[in-house]
């Protein structure tokens, strides 16, 4: 059995949460988007992603890759309808990570820089690949770390919920085994705070502190850090 816990927060020089995500240990569900547009663009485009996806997961009666993947592709269909027919909303967009418990494995579905990480007897690892200029093209061109977390382009994504279509979506399968922990988050976490710092805190949850706290201890991390942008950790563990 899995159990999950969800912590969200502005940050300490954002006015509004522009971030949404969404448990449901019942349906075996696990969603975080991560909005931008102008005004509240970015709230309307990232609440709509998760509830879509949501909502096509229960319709569909079943849980498997396919029924992820059409819910990742009608909630990209949602918010360019939106988009399209307010103008207000134009050019809202969102990242999207779902999670979907298929009791053999986890199936994920990422579009964007939002992430996944995995922590079990190997340590921390990041399972999804960033859909950004970083990743797509100055690395492959041979730019240094440094070069890349300082370039004009390090904040430019490649792909998002409601930018275009058709839709790429990445696609992994996880085994999440006794006490291993899935870290969901925005880049509001693993853009601000070093791997080796959440993975310090993550091994907290796994010596016996509560995802509640151990989410409490991100969200903190990542203001004391400057939280330049919002924050969201979304914690699945498994105990059995």
């Amino acid at each position: 059995m899995l159990e999950a816990f969800a912590l969200t927060d502005k940050g300490c020089v954002r006015t509004n949460n522009e971030d949404y995500c969404l448990i449901d240990p019942e349906l075996g569900l696990y969603i975080l988007a991560d909005g931008m547009g102008g005004a509240r663009a970015g709230e309307r485009a990232s609440r709509l992603a998760v509830d879509t996806v949501s909502e096509i997961v229960h319709q569909a009666g079943r849980r498997d890759s396919q029924v992820l993947l059409e819910a990742v592709e009608e909630a990209n269909r949602r918010v360019l309808a939106a988009a399209h027919s307010d103008p207000t909303l134009e050019g809202m967009g969102t990242t999207l990570v779902a999670a979907l418990d298929l009791e053999e494995a986890i199936s994920i579905a990422s579009v964007g820089d939002s992430r996944v990480y995995l922590l079990d007897e190997q340590g921390l690892r990041v399972i999804t690949d960033d859909h950004t200029w970083v990743n797509e093209v100055g690395r492959p061109l041979g730019l240094d770390e440094e070069s890349l977390r300082n370039h004009p382009m390090r904040h430019v994504l490649t792909m998002a919920i409601g930018a275009s279509a058709p839709l790429t979506v990445n696609y992994y399968s996880v085994q999440l085994r006794h006490g291993a922990i899935l870290l969901i988050c925005s880049d509001g976490l693993h853009g601000v705070v070093e791997q080796n710092e959440l993975e310090g805190i993550l091994n907290g949850g796994r010596d016996g502190v509560t995802l509640e706290e151990s989410c409490r201890r991100l969200i903190q991390a990542a203001k004391e850090a400057g939280g330049p942008d919002n924050v969201t950790a979304v914690l699945v563990r498994r105990f059995s």
